[in-house]
């Protein structure tokens, strides 16, 4: 009775890949201003974080 349900459960397993669908690809989205914004204002915090550690380790 134990090898009949494993059984039963391989094959359920193995027949689930056939039931899936298929990936559909996501469209990329065009970058809105608020994005472009924000992006700038991280990058602009970037370079200065880079300039602060470049002066403290600048000191030592």
């Amino acid at each position: 009775m134990r090898y009949i349900l494993s059984g039963i459960v391989c094959a359920a397993i193995t027949a689930l890949p056939a039931l899936a669908t298929g990936f559909d690809r996501p469209a990329p989205q065009a970058q809105s201003a608020t994005a472009e914004f924000w992006f700038a204002l991280a990058c602009i915090a970037l370079v200065l974080a880079l300039a602060a550690v470049h002066v403290l380790v600048r000191r030592r």
